[in-house]
């Protein structure tokens, strides 16, 4: 077997030339452990804590620091710093994710207890992962925020790009095979259903046919929207207005003004 692999290396490694900024990058299996962590310092009463809650402290910032010091490739102590940075933010965070908490039990006569919201529903599970993923990206933090988004993808079918700016009180109901990109704005008490994409319409080509990166793609929602299941939202220049609801299977690529009610006619 190892003159074999000796045999094939060469070709197996040319395959993929990863550039320089790739050499060193975080352990994903440490980064789902970080958001274990995370579940179990901003709600030590809900989540079973997987030490004390001051040994999870301190544990979830050597973690996030040696991801950090990976990802930026950087020492350990501007890694510590950046860590402890993200570690003072943690009240602020969960003021936040105590009012998407209220949203999603008012917004779900089935929801039994606030417990059971953070324990049970996909819904808050994804929001959670995109709070700390986003405040992460806020501090130029590379390739965790999106492995903590992606991991909330594979568990709950909820695909949030962790560079979208999501207001407070957001509510997402049921959820699975929602879309959110990544230059989405959607302000607060906001309510989405399944299936809603909140996508880009087109993209720019570069000279040689690959789609630019960056740019404003995708639209803005304002305050009091509610979007229902498998509705369409597309472009960077679409605005969906305050207090508009947009019904089922409603495709849109232009704004809205605010206050309205638009669904969808079957014209055949």
């Amino acid at each position: 077997m190892a003159v074999l692999f000796e045999e094939l290396k060469d070709a197996l490694n040319a395959q993929y030339a990863p550039d320089s900024s790739d050499v060193c990058i975080p352990n994903r299996m440490e980064v789902v452990s970080t958001i274990r962590r995370a579940q179990a310092v901003l709600f030590p009463g809900v989540y079973k804590r997987m030490e004390s809650q001051a040994e999870d402290f301190t544990k979830l910032n050597l973690e996030l620091a040696r991801q950090i010091a990976l990802a930026k490739r950087c020492d350990l102590t501007s890694a510590e710093e950046l860590s402890d940075s993200f570690m003072r933010k943690l009240p602020a965070l969960k003021k936040i994710l105590l009012t998407d908490v209220d949203a999603i039990y008012n917004g779900d006569p089935a929801a039994k207890s606030k417990t059971e919201v953070i324990l049970c529903y996909p819904g808050f599970l994804a929001i959670f992962i995109y709070r700390v993923a986003h405040l992460l990206r806020e501090m130029e933090i590379p390739y965790i925020p999106r492995m903590m988004t992606e991991y909330a993808h594979e568990k709950t079918g909820i695909d949030i790009n962790p560079g979208a700016v999501i207001g407070e009180s957001f509510c997402i109901d049921h959820g699975t095979g929602i879309v959110i990109g990544e230059t989405s704005v959607i302000g607060h008490h906001v309510k989405l259903y399944q299936g809603v994409t909140i996508g880009a319409k087109s993209f720019q080509n570069d000279e040689n046919g690959f789609p630019v990166k960056g740019g404003k793609r995708h639209p803005d929602l304002g305050n009091y929207v509610t979007v229902y299941a498998n509705a369409t939202i597309l472009g960077g220049d679409t605005k969906i207005g305050d207090g508009c609801t947009i019904g089922g299977n409603v495709w849109l690529t232009s704004s809205v003004k605010e206050g309205t009610t638009v669904i969808y006619q079957n014209h055949e």
